[in-house]
């Protein structure tokens, strides 16, 4: 491939576009934005033993060809136009947003797609990382709807709890319509539901100006219709309408009842769901994509709905990823910013769960998916700095891919180097050179890339990819132990460096003995208890949410924390996200509520308010209402008005937003 197409292609897919097509058959058994035809059963963790560190991953009737891989890309051009290259090889419609365009394209067109003059990059889809709040109550009782009814008479009047707004919730674990929380005389409040992963029914297929030819979309008349028959027919409405996902206690009934349930906050509201194929139960998810470009196309479907039915929009999105720069650059982000724009929306993002840094208690192990940021300064040129990146596994090796980006200033040129536990240091790697797929002597393939001036930001930055062995019969995990990371500064002049970790497969797996994958994470000395916020979270004007515990008007442990690496101000706000009531999806009688904590539960919070706020002024721009939003924060016991890294600028103070949102445009002027 020429060098100059080389450059325009992201070092994951590089890695990725180089490497044999039975190991991209495997790999896209736990790759997001890749799926294959091919018949590859999953890896099975549990022939693992603690001496024995393989497992097979058979691959039958195995045919490489062209369509044989997908893989989901963003296409960075110029102009914005179709790449013909892109729309030729593209699988479904593509979708465009400004200079951005999402495509599913065999993992064979990459170098056609980069040759095109007018693109400027090609990336993967970022890794979406499933929710992780904490069930903290199933014995509760119903909510009062008096809590989350904000505003005197006077306002209610103006607000009218949300009813010309659409509640958008994008989402996981399936959204139970028939919940009594979403129900009035009209039906179901659900105008639609968009399961990205279904795999059977009819998608949404053109809406507005967009199209989307995969997953299912039910419509408010056809939920209507399965609660009308439940009584009936004895079974579930939901189970009439079913949806790829139907877990019980599910996540997207629990946020959309906080946001827009009959007891939350924009209870007059329109809803409506996208269902992101992101399962826990689903072991093998070779056939799904649950990645980035999935929220791009859940934001732009709840766009083009909203502008049908002349519906002002708020968005909740309770997902993460740790990719990319967490400075607003991210294709994504870039994305919902542009979605922004138009006035009359807004998007609120739970900062993620990554804020803690040691244990609270013996059995503790929250800290582990705390330690994601490393950071730190090279003072001058020929001086290093030494990272510890603990690899976890099951103990003793680790089936999954772990990835490692560390960004720094483009005044400076670092080398880097990699030594696996036990081993010999490898590289180093100057600045603009690569190792790719190298393979060291327990079958580990490691990938280093030294990029100069990424396309979106201009920063320089490492990525080390560390892959398992991957062969039609065999695989062989990741060694288990501390990677150490050395950088080391060849000319220096800023000096100064971030890194974070993208979260990897973490799961039970072996219910009776009760071990664990966990996912790779940097050791104490090396982790940075700050910046933990989700890059999707990093966006410059979506609403970014911290977890505030009511009870003790402090900000909950594991609340990630800012700022963003560009020193922007992220969390912008902390709302209740501890102990939170709301409704319990897919449940029998009598279990029709519970209890959860997470920044999960507090983005929705901030969703209603924002609501609310859009049905006092419709015309409010996403930039007014964070500004707004930042202006009525309340400080916690003990704090002043000044941002916090944890907290943001501190409480929502949804009254204090109402009020400001009606007076926005008053003005006297002075005689």
């Amino acid at each position: 491939m020429p060098e100059s197409v080389t450059r325009k292609l992201h070092p994951k897919l590089r890695m990725i576009e180089n490497s044999a097509f039975a190991v991209n058959a495997v790999r896209s058994t736990m790759c997001s934005a890749m799926t294959t035809k091919a018949d590859t059963s999953p890896v099975d963790v549990r022939e693992a033993s603690a001496n024995v560190s393989r497992s097979k991953a058979k691959i039958s009737d195995l045919k490489e060809t062209a369509e044989g891989i997908l893989v989901n890309v963003f296409i960075h051009t110029t102009n914005g136009l179709e790449v013909p290259q892109a729309a030729k090889a593209a699988v479904g419609t593509p979708v465009r947003r400004g200079q951005l365009m999402t495509m599913t394209v065999p993992l064979n067109s990459l170098r056609d797609i980069a040759s095109a003059k007018n693109v400027t990059l090609v990336e993967a889809g970022q890794a979406l990382a499933a929710p992780s709040p904490v069930v903290s109550a199933t014995d509760v009782q119903e909510p009062d709807p008096k809590a989350r009814a904000f505003g005197d008479n006077a306002m209610q009047k103006k607000h009218r709890f949300g009813e010309d707004v659409l509640i958008g919730i994008v989402d996981v674990g399936g959204f139970d319509f028939s919940h009594p929380d979403f129900q009035n005389a009209e039906g179901t409040r659900w105008l639609r539901i968009w399961d990205q992963g279904a795999t059977e029914g009819t998608p949404p297929g053109q809406i507005g100006d967009v199209r989307f030819d995969y997953g299912h979309q039910f419509l408010k008349a056809d939920l209507d219709n399965a609660i009308a028959q439940s009584p009936k027919l004895k079974v579930p409405a939901w189970a009439l309408e079913r949806q790829s996902q139907t877990e019980p206690g599910s996540h997207g009934t629990h946020v959309a009842s906080i946001a827009a349930g009959n007891h939350g906050i924009c209870r007059r509201a329109k809803i409506a769901g996208v269902l992101v194929a992101l399962t826990k139960d689903d072991v093998d998810r070779r056939r799904s994509f649950y990645d980035s470009t999935r929220v791009a196309h859940a934001v732009e479907y709840l766009v083009a709905l909203a502008k049908q039915e002349n519906l002002r929009l708020s968005i909740n999105i309770s997902l993460g990823t740790n990719g990319a720069a967490h400075d607003g650059s991210s294709a994504i982000s870039r994305w919902i910013d542009n979605a922004l724009t138009t006035p009359g929306r807004a998007v609120s993002i739970a900062a993620g769960n990554a804020g803690q840094e040691s244990a609270t208690s013996p059995d503790d192990l929250g800290w582990i998916f705390g330690r994601i940021h490393t950071s730190g300064t090279i003072e001058s040129a020929g001086l290093a700095k030494d990272i510890e990146w603990i690899v976890a596994g099951d103990g003793f090796w680790d089936v999954s891919e772990n990835e490692l980006e560390i960004w720094y200033s483009p005044q400076d040129r670092f080398d880097v180097m990699l030594k696996p536990p036990g081993g010999e240091w490898i590289g180093p790697v100057k600045a603009g050179e690569y190792i790719e797929n190298r393979q060291i002597d327990d079958k580990t393939l490691i990938s280093i890339y030294n990029e100069l001036y990424q396309p979106s930001n201009g920063a320089n930055y490492i990525a080390i990819y560390l892959s398992p062995y991957m062969s039609n019969d065999l695989y062989l995990g990741i060694r288990q132990g501390v990677w150490m990371v050395r950088l080391i500064g060849r000319d220096v002049r800023d000096g100064s460096y971030h890194g974070w970790i993208e979260r990897d497969f973490f799961g039970e797996y072996d219910p009776a003995s009760h071990r664990y994958y966990y996912p790779s994470y940097f050791s104490e000395r090396s982790n940075v208890d700050n910046s933990s916020v989700g890059s999707l979270a990093c966006g410059m004007r979506v609403l970014s949410v911290a977890n505030l515990d009511d009870a003790r008007e402090a900000i909950h442990v594991t609340s990630s924390q800012g700022p963003t690496r560009d020193g922007r101000f992220k969390p912008d706000i902390a709302a209740p996200g501890t102990d939170i009531v709301a409704a319990n999806g897919f449940a029998g009688a009598g279990e029709q509520w519970i209890a959860m904590s997470g920044t999960s539960m507090a983005s929705p919070f901030m969703c209603g308010v924002a609501g609310l706020m859009l049905n006092v002024r419709g015309d409010l721009t996403a930039a007014q209402i964070e500004g707004i939003v930042r202006r009525t924060a309340l400080p916690l016991p003990g704090t002043a008005y000044t941002w916090a890294n944890d907290a943001g600028f501190g409480r929502l103070n949804p009254n204090g937003c109402l009020a400001e949102a009606a007076t926005i445009n008053d003005r006297k002027e002075l005689k």
